[in-house]
């Protein structure tokens, strides 16, 4: 039997696996599916970023992954191989949280996870019986999940590909957010020695962590950080800004390497933070907070989402100038985007305040809902003006400037990064060459 499994990706012809190349990330959650189907079947992964789909492939079944910006795209892959004869099962977030609508397109909807359904739904492949749902009654033991089938990915094509997850689910249910629906409201764990076998088996001295939160179960980030400080790697992850009120727990990260991490920060507004279920985030706190992780040697990737119901326009600004005072290191600015299944889509969609249904659009950097306080089109310029306006080339030079001395080993990683972030902006927008004065001053 031999499966493909897909993730599509909107991609230039041209520019394939090239344009935004700092950014691409292999698909691990496809190496996951690939590392849980039975060792008889012929796996092969498809990154559609760094690749095309060759729709005359010799495959008995394909699978395709789906996150909500991706779907139309997904969908037409699905109907593609369908109309070949082949058989299509889809997974991911979105089919995950619209199965009825993904069924239209595919023969069989995965709804959650995978593991622990994987290997009966490929049996009833081989049987013909394949069914049009299949869904895990509980969330998976992480501890019987295997290592990502790395070994599939294409890895001359990516800058970076030493992805690994130590935990799943997340308990603060933000209202913008699908990991809780997706992953549960608790934190499940892998077992500390099964994770370190893991990095020692990439023989790789630069990881990144895939976890929503990896500072998010406290008792288990201190055991895993009190044995990978002695394995000389650099690490990268995502992390809550309360990682900052623990000391201890701060320092052991940076001792263990961790050199860099992915903040929802979300609002300078506290009332913003309260609508998205975050009001235990303090906005008055985030400067000391970021300094003590400056302090340790870590930067700072922080993340804002501009739109809720208690913001007029005067949000924007004061969410770029709050960026600064706060001294990201990076920044990223989102629009409040409904994705299927939240509870922000769940109460727009009462509400009719919901206006554009191409998932297509549903990329952070459209407004396809109606804000209280303003425009949808005023929501999209003014965010988008943010881009711009944080990543003007003598901002970028003034801010890494002034870091220089708290993070000298992250300068060149950093200055890559904002100027990665200054040709994405360039080439979404239409903008100038990044380096032409007309660009610095838009």
């Amino acid at each position: 039997m031999k499966l493909k499994l897909i993730a599509p990706a909107v991609v230039d012809e041209k520019k394939r696996g090239m344009q935004g190349r700092a950014f691409q990330l292999p698909p691990l959650s496809l190496a996951t599916v690939a590392a849980a189907t039975p060792e008889h079947v012929d796996v092969e992964i498809i990154d559609e970023a760094i690749e095309p789909v060759n729709y005359n492939c010799d495959a008995d079944m394909v699978g395709v992954t789906a996150l909500t910006r991706f779907a139309p795209h997904a969908y037409e892959i699905a109907d593609r191989f369908k109309q070949r004869g082949v058989k299509v099962v889809m997974g991911g977030l979105h089919p995950s949280a619209l199965p009825e609508e993904a069924i239209k397109h595919c023969d069989a909807v995965v709804i959650g996870e995978a593991e622990g359904i994987w290997s009966k739904l490929i049996k009833d492949f081989e049987k013909n019986r394949l069914k049009k749902f299949y869904k895990n009654k509980n969330f998976i033991d992480l501890s019987i999940v295997r290592s990502p089938r790395r070994d599939l990915f294409k890895k001359e094509r990516y800058l970076f590909t030493h992805l690994i997850q130590t935990t799943r689910g997340c308990p603060f249910n933000c209202s913008f957010c699908s990991v809780t629906k997706f992953f549960g409201r608790t934190f499940r764990t892998r077992p500390v020695e099964c994770v370190i076998k893991e990095i020692r088996d990439m023989k790789t001295k630069f990881l990144g962590f895939s976890d929503d939160n990896i500072f998010g179960n406290r008792i288990y980030a201190r055991k895993l950080f009190s044995v990978l400080k002695y394995e000389g790697v650099i690490w990268m992850g995502q992390s809550s800004i309360n990682i900052a009120d623990d000391s201890e727990l701060l320092r052991l990260a940076a001792r263990s390497g961790c050199k860099g991490v992915f903040i929802g920060l979300e609002s300078a507004e506290c009332e913003s933070l309260t609508q998205m279920n975050k009001g235990f985030l303090k906005p008055q706190k985030f400067k000391d907070s970021i300094a003590r992780l400056h302090d340790e040697g870590i930067g700072i990737l922080g993340a804002f989402v501009l739109g809720n119901d208690n913001e007029d326009t005067s949000i924007f600004q004061k969410t770029l100038e709050f960026a600064k005072k706060i001294k990201l290191d990076l920044a990223q600015f989102a629009i409040l985007t409904p994705y299927p299944g939240t509870a922000i889509y769940n109460k727009l969609i009462k509400e009719n305040r919901i206006f554009n249904f191409d998932w297509a659009k549903y990329d952070a950097g459209n407004a396809v809902f109606q804000p209280l306080k303003m425009t949808a089109e005023k929501l999209k310029e003014e965010v988008d003006k943010m881009w711009r306006e944080f990543y003007r080339f003598d901002e970028v030079v003034l801010r890494l400037l002034k870091l220089g001395k708290r993070l000298p080993v992250q300068i060149l990683p950093l200055l890559l990064l904002n100027f990665s972030f200054r040709k994405e902006i360039a080439a979404t927008q239409n903008l100038p060459s990044p380096f032409t004065r007309g660009w610095v001053n838009a």
